[in-house]
């Protein structure tokens, strides 16, 4: 029954592949798609599936920021798409209670079991208080500082040299994602996988979040019956999901072993430790009941937060750069004049607090998450009907879909130079930095889900950066395109290509 049942799926997409080719060849010039009998909108969002989100930002730009989304009447797929600012505040913080993540999302992300990122109630505000406590340490800043110099001077500088020296171009997303990457499984979990070094050797847990993140878009395309199948048959976007699931598990199991320990307290910080010794007080609220699991997840959804989160931004903010020259020498001198010792004008490493110092990098970083927000865009589902600031009515259960990356194009939001890139824009006139609600620039989230890895990632991008826009000159590939990537976290399709050489700098 359960095999029959499956080949009368089969016949559905069959039947969506035929009709999508029909109603396209009909569809009006419009930047509204036909609302089909049946099939709904769901063939234009197959059609733009390749530019999910440019497609999203021409659907919300042509209906002043909020669209009813119409799916097929067998799928349960209806969803308001929004990037409202006061959708957003409405959501995330004024009514944030009756916006739980819900089990739909915890579906679709199962990969990330009892982590933070799919907590809710009491599991969510364990971990929220447990990070936090730990994060406001006094120890915490001293060692993420040694960590990262530690880190560009034995993995980054070493490697970018290396490719200089043999005069050949690199792919500066892949070195950024391998540096974040090394940089969080040391503060997470007390030990360096080395994935950044001359040789760059492949290393399956580090290359798996790609395959996941491009998975779990697609999970949020297709109708629930459809991708349902493909794990099932263990085929597409779902394979690569099950592949990155074993991988992650590989990685991670064997170092949150309870008989092994998890490590050694460096500096009296260790993480992991803290959760575990923690987990007593929480063990109900997980679903497995399983203190090894409850560890993995955790560390899983730390490493997400780490590792594409920064990375991301760090390659869009060199390909923006590289487009806008006259913003890097404004960073470079912002060095030159705020971290020199005035007598030699020498290069050297600079603390935390000195990192606060580069309000112009700062508004740099700003505008490359602007623009390209590492996550792309969340779902949310009200457990009681709720009706939005603009007038939406949402039922119970109804998916509400909120887009990150249209919020930077939007005229109504950031005005008619929306598109260009403007650190100034995030420098007040005294030169400080000027700051943004949260539901206007949601680039690490909003309200009570706001991320606590804030300025950690701050810091670490000014260091990287800083280091990188001192020493080198980066030339993007000549004819390489750079397009975003149909995944959650928008990363570069095909990399960033670029060439190197070096300043003539102390």
């Amino acid at each position: 029954m359960a095999l029959y049942a499956y080949l009368e799926i089969l016949l559905i997409p069959i039947s969506v592949i035929f009709l999508y080719f029909l109603m396209i060849r009909v569809q009006k010039k419009s930047s509204v798609p036909t609302n089909w009998p049946v099939l709904g909108m769901l063939p234009y969002l197959l059609q733009n599936s390749h530019r999910i989100h440019e497609y999203v930002t021409e659907l919300l730009t042509g209906s002043n920021g909020t669209f009813e989304f119409k799916g097929p009447w067998f799928c349960n797929m209806d969803i308001l798409l929004t990037s409202d600012p006061a959708n957003i505040h409405h959501v995330f913080s004024k009514n944030f209670s009756n916006y739980p993540k819900g089990p739909e999302f915890r579906e679709i992300f199962e990969i990330l079991g009892d982590g933070i990122f799919n907590a809710d109630f009491e599991l969510w505000e364990f971990h929220r208080k447990t990070t936090l406590s730990l994060m406001t340490q006094p120890t915490f800043y001293s060692l993420l500082e040694r960590n990262i110099w530690e880190k560009i001077e034995k993995g980054l500088l070493p490697v970018l040299d290396g490719f200089l020296e043999k005069g050949v171009d690199l792919d500066l997303q892949d070195v950024f994602q391998r540096f974040t990457f090394d940089s969080i499984c040391k503060l997470v979990l007390d030990y360096d996988p080395e994935s950044l070094s001359v040789d760059l050797p492949y290393i399956p847990c580090e290359k798996a979040f790609n395959g996941t993140v491009e998975a779990l878009l697609h999970r949020h395309i297709l109708p629930v019956m459809f991708w349902k199948l493909q794990k099932w048959l263990q085929i597409g976007k779902e394979k690569t999901l099950m592949k990155a699931w074993k991988s992650f598990d590989e990685f991670i199991y064997p170092l949150v072993s309870i008989n092994d320990g998890v490590g050694k307290d460096c500096d009296g910080f260790n993480l992991l430790k803290s959760f575990k010794r923690k987990y007593e007080e929480i063990k109900n609220c997980s679903s497995s009941g399983d203190s090894r699991k409850f560890l993995r997840d955790t560390s899983l959804n730390l490493m997400f937060a780490g590792r594409d989160t920064t990375s991301t931004c760090l390659a869009w903010l060199f390909w923006l750069l590289a487009a806008n020259p006259s913003a890097e020498m404004k960073i470079r001198q912002e060095i030159e004049d705020e971290l020199h010792e005035r007598e030699n004008k020498k290069w050297r490493n600079f603390s935390v607090k000195e990192s606060k110092k580069l309000n112009y990098l700062h508004g740099a970083l700003c505008e490359s998450l602007r623009l390209f927000p590492p996550v792309a865009l969340e779902h949310k589902a009200p457990i009681k009907p709720d009706i939005l600031p603009t007038g939406n009515h949402i039922p119970e259960n109804k998916m509400v879909v909120l887009s990150f990356y249209s919020m930077g194009r939007m005229e109504m939001i950031w005005g008619k130079d929306c598109l260009d890139f403007k650190p100034e824009r995030w420098i007040t006139e005294r030169g400080g930095i000027k700051h943004e609600p949260s539901y206007k620039f949601p680039a690490f989230n909003a309200g009570p889900r706001t991320c606590l890895g804030k300025e950690m990632a701050f810091i670490q991008m000014k260091m990287v950066a800083a280091t990188v826009i001192y020493h080198y000159n980066i030339e993007v590939v000549k004819d390489h395109k750079v397009s975003a990537s149909d995944s959650i976290v928008i990363q570069m399709k095909h990399g960033l290509r670029v060439k190197l050489s070096k300043r003539n700098v102390n």
